[in-house]
């Protein structure tokens, strides 16, 4: 065979008949994947109604704080997602568009929690028209630089009163344990602190033997610890100054081991506010403690020396042991330590008596009449005031059915009908022109056209995006 001649190769006609057949099924395949996702978003749209619905019956009334550590500690959602299911939830209640569609599966829930943050009867309209003809992620950005000429423009009319009044700070732990800030600082604080990073950062380059690179935001939150640092060992809280901030109450020996004890149960203030029995057992849980003795007359005979309710190791180790409070449901940090049975009537101040509650449920336990015992393995147990054991979180009901059967039903009953072609956006991989959507849909704030206060760095070509109005329904 002379090997100049080409090579041609054709494929059996089994082998091209398989080829077919696999491309076809695995089209189908991408159909269903597109239905069942659909479905899912109208299954997710008939959880939120039914949320709101027990949210608003305040079904959660029993001991949790809210209707999202219900959902934590009832369906297992994280405290973040759940909060945002009931934000939503509550903002669908006076979005009938935006509703109708993720009912009829047309629209995600990731779109829909996007847009129900600048959504408005007035505007939703046009919103779902985009949303129709977009990405969850072009639709992400459309709400983030929505928010921001929100901002934009309330600042141009705001005082100086009010700019104060929205001054914050707010830290939180990351899950990757980083610690997280966030705030509004006043222009004149901020001057203060930014020449105080500056110094702090300059400080720290000229003693640092480190001469790995870093960058300008690293060298600010090294810069940040020192600041902290410096100014705890300045004595930034010196001596009895700390008694400033502690709130203390006068309470007689009678009234902690008595609810009808007689004596005095009282703040010191200057009104001698009268504080309850079982708020004053609450308060002594996990306090300082002072001795004060009276003569017959009402004068202070003796005065002991100030001793901490929960000794700092005990505290530590109970910490150790666990960081949240111990109700069902809550996992808030700031937690005082409770005695199980209470140290004014006996009960000792170990371990096995103490467990960590946050305010919150420190005071239904006191004043609310919840109970908790410690078993001997540790755990807690609460009881409601009427007796009955506060319920273990119940596992979730199993369904052995059709997948996302009452659904079906429900959007069958409703003349509802889902494809795989139901939540496709109408997006053709056209680039997102950001300053031309917030012109279109964005009503004109007080400053004039919003589109000329979008902040720099978004898109300002003007290219026709013809898809805006290819979802319109």
């Amino acid at each position: 065979m002379d090997s100049s001649e080409p090579l041609h190769t054709t494929t059996p006609p089994h082998d091209k008949a398989m080829v077919l057949r696999r491309r076809a099924e695995t089209v189908r395949l991408g159909d269903a994947i597109a239905e069942l996702a659909a479905r899912i978003q109208a299954a997710t749209y008939e959880l939120l109604v039914l949320i709101r619905e027990f949210d608003d019956r305040e079904g959660w009334g029993e001991g949790f704080t809210s209707c999202a550590h219900w959902l934590n500690w009832r369906t297992g959602l994280a405290m973040g997602a759940a909060r945002e299911k009931v934000r939503v939830a509550r903002a669908l209640a006076e979005l009938p568009r935006l509703s109708g569609a993720m009912r009829r599966g047309a629209l995600s829930y990731s779109k829909v929690r996007a847009l129900t943050r600048i959504a408005t009867p007035e505007t939703e309209t046009s919103l779902l028209d985009f949303a129709r003809s977009a990405t969850a992620a072009h639709v992400e950005r459309l709400v983030r630089a929505w928010r921001r000429v929100d901002r934009i423009d309330a600042a141009v009319n705001e005082d100086e009163q009010r700019r104060h009044a929205s001054r914050h700070l707010d830290t939180w732990v990351d899950e990757d344990g980083m610690l997280v800030v966030r705030g509004r600082l006043s222009p004149e604080v901020g001057a203060v602190v930014q020449r105080a990073l500056e110094a702090a950062a300059d400080q720290l380059c000229h003693e640092s033997e480190d001469k790995t690179e870093v960058s300008a935001s690293q060298r600010r939150a090294d810069a940040f610890g020192l600041l902290a640092e410096s100014a705890l060992a300045g004595n930034l809280d010196p001596g009895a100054a700390g008694d400033r901030y502690q709130v203390v109450v006068h309470v007689n020996v009678d009234v902690l081991r008595d609810d009808a004890g007689k004596g005095q149960s009282a703040l010191e203030d200057e009104d001698g506010i009268h504080v309850p029995a079982q708020t004053s057992r609450r308060i002594a849980c996990d306090a300082s403690r002072v001795v004060m003795r009276h003569g017959p007359d009402g004068t202070v005979l003796d005065v002991g020396r100030k001793t901490r309710t929960i000794p700092p190791a005990i505290r530590r180790a109970l910490a150790a042991r666990g960081r949240t409070c111990r109700f069902p449901g809550c996992s808030g940090r700031h937690c005082d330590a409770h005695h199980v049975r209470h140290w004014a009537d006996g009960g000792a101040t170990r371990l096995d008596n103490l467990v960590l509650l946050c305010r919150r449920h420190h005071r239904a336990v006191h004043e609310e009449g919840f109970t908790v015992e410690l078993r001997d393995d540790g755990d807690a147990r609460f009881f409601r005031p009427d007796g009955r054991p506060f319920p273990e979180a119940p596992p979730a009901p199993r369904w052995a059915g059709p997948a996302l059967e009452p659904t079906t039903s429900h959007l069958a009953a409703a003349g509802i009908t889902i494809d795989g072609d139901t939540a496709t956006p109408d997006w053709y991989g056209e680039r997102l022109d950001l300053v031309w959507a917030i012109d279109v849909l964005r009503p004109p704030g007080p400053s004039g056209s919003p589109g000329r206060d979008v902040p720099a760095g978004t898109s300002s070509e003007m290219t026709p995006w013809p898809v805006l109005d290819a979802g319109t329904s």
